[in-house]
């Protein structure tokens, strides 16, 4: 793990970012931001029929940190199932970005994490025919 914050591999995600835009009918989308800095994330999923990640995509405004985990996290959930995800957790998501963060930094690292997790307790909810939460599509 790199203790420098702007490596290699966040300054390639940062610059040639992965599945950065949209996608034509996403089963879900949902967005969220960090009020502090003012650093944005929206994720869009395609789900198929198998509750695996067809797709993922993402896009947003911030620092190189955030904008960079949007776009690991996008290439690391493809493939996955949901039950997969579900159980991914925050840890595993701040090894992904190869770097050690502050605190208040790792709210950056994390940011495109909390979407995801709120879309999947948002999946779940839809498939209980619970309420979803609001802002999300």
């Amino acid at each position: 793990m790199s203790d420098d914050l702007y490596d290699d591999h966040i300054l390639d995600h940062y610059e040639s970012p992965y599945h950065r835009g949209h996608v034509a009918h996403p089963t879900i989308a949902h967005e969220d931001e960090n009020p502090l800095c003012g650093d944005q994330v929206h994720l869009e999923i395609v789900v198929d029929e198998h509750n695996r990640v067809k797709e993922a995509w993402f896009d947003g405004h911030g620092c190189a940190i955030s904008q960079a985990a949007a776009s690991i996290l996008a290439r690391e959930i493809e493939g996955k199932t949901l039950e997969e995800l579900k159980k991914f957790q925050a840890p595993q998501m701040l090894d992904l970005l190869r770097v050690r963060l502050t605190a208040s930094r790792q709210k950056c690292g994390l940011l495109s994490f909390k979407v995801l997790k709120t879309m999947i307790y948002t999946l779940d909810a839809r498939k209980s025919g619970e309420k979803p939460a609001a802002n999300l599509k």
